[in-house]
């Protein structure tokens, strides 16, 4: 049982109802008698008032004398549950963080595979940067990706950042067609070693004391492992020593040359690729050459078959799928975040690499790694 109390909505009292009688627009509707049901309404709702079943929901009443009537418990409005903005975002650096490391981790595979029976980084370096410009040049072009708006200026601040970048790459993968990715990826970890050198002594740039004490467990981390790594080899060492150094300049003129460009991060590495093999395709000519490329070729086309192209294609595509993740994140996330991100990496490459190429490690070997990156964590949080 419910009963309810009765509300005119109409712009002045009773006026469209009158209205309408006068109008004959209401047949057969007795207008005089539904108003006189009023005091005995209003009567009803003052005994009833305190009653339990009774409602102060209003009952309307339109020109055209309709009611409708609702119960509480039915008026209320639904509640719908918004998405959480922050969960969201978490998933979102979540996925770049998985895509990043299991797309590095999946380069640093094939790119070993290569290496191992066709020996020439300067041809393989300068197939991951072709790959990666073709990609981005198709993307353009089809309108998959929206071109950058770059001018003279723009590519005048990115040429120092390319030859720094091409220098790194080159000299990355030559370490790696020398010693195992494993080694090549501890060495390098010491990279905030020589970011932290450089900019005090080029650039006179002074760091809290945490700072440098982060460095301590890097340089001897990185020590204890190549003294006891059991595949040393000088080239392999100084290819990823010298790519350390040439990755701090990279950032460093990136950093000061690149203020004010209003470039995405996936745009911002997609200029680098292309300005980069422009750089690298002469020089690999000379240092290597076509007649070498063409008899490694053939050679390794006969041990291990068709598989070879596509070990290529492979290591050349993800390389570039994987820097271009790693820019579109720095555009979502914070120096710090990407600093520790970078050192699970790291991990992630170096541990994946030893299960798969049954890389021997001794114990004190492990140690050094084990220590070296830790002082690459400490730094990241030393830094901020």
């Amino acid at each position: 049982m419910m009963m309810s109390s009765v509300k005119l909505t109409a712009s002045s009292p009773f006026s469209s109802a009158f209205r309408s009688r006068k109008n004959n627009k209401l047949p057969n509707v007795q207008t005089r008698s539904q108003l006189s049901t009023l005091p005995t309404i209003q009567i009803a709702k003052q005994n009833l008032g305190h009653s339990p079943f009774f409602t102060h929901k209003p009952l309307h009443l339109s020109s055209s004398i309709v009611c409708q009537a609702y119960e509480a418990d039915r008026s209320r409005p639904l509640e719908i549950e918004i998405p959480d903005e922050e969960v969201a975002k978490k998933l979102k650096m979540g996925l770049y963080f998985a895509s990043w490391w299991s797309l590095n981790v999946v380069f640093n595979i094939y790119n070993k595979k290569v290496l191992n029976v066709f020996p020439y980084p300067w041809l393989t370096s300068t197939l991951s940067l072709a790959a990666g410009s073709l990609i981005m040049l198709i993307s353009w072009a089809t309108k998959v990706a929206e071109p950058p708006k770059v001018n003279l200026d723009f590519w005048k601040a990115l040429l120092p950042v390319a030859v720094a970048h091409t220098i790194g790459h080159v000299a990355a993968t030559v370490s790696m067609s020398k010693v195992a990715v494993s080694f090549t990826h501890i060495i390098k970890s010491g990279e905030p070693a020589f970011s932290v050198l450089v900019s005090r002594f080029l650039l006179g740039e002074a760091f809290p004391l945490p700072v440098y004490l982060s460095l301590l467990p890097i340089i001897g981390g990185c020590a204890l492992s190549a003294v006891t790594e059991l595949n040393f080899n000088m080239i392999g060492f100084m290819g990823a020593m010298i790519s350390n150094m040439a990755f701090v300049f990279r950032n460093i003129f990136s950093k000061k040359g690149m203020k004010g460009m209003s470039v995405s991060g996936m745009n911002y590495y997609a200029c680098l690729s292309i300005l980069s093999l422009l750089i690298l395709t002469p020089f690999a000519i000379a240092v290597e050459g076509p007649k070498l490329w063409a008899a490694g070729w053939q050679q390794a086309l006969s041990q291990i078959g068709p598989n070879f192209i596509w070990w290529v294609a492979a290591q050349s595509v993800f390389y570039h799928l994987y820097n271009q993740v790693s820019y579109m994140s720095l555009d979502q996330i914070s120096p710090l975040t990407f600093s520790i991100g970078n050192t699970m990496k790291r991990i992630s490459v170096i541990v994946s690499s030893i299960i798969i190429f049954h890389t021997p490690v001794q114990p004190i070997n492990a140690l050094g790694a084990a220590i070296a990156i830790l002082g690459t964590f400490l730094y990241s949080q030393a830094k901020q």
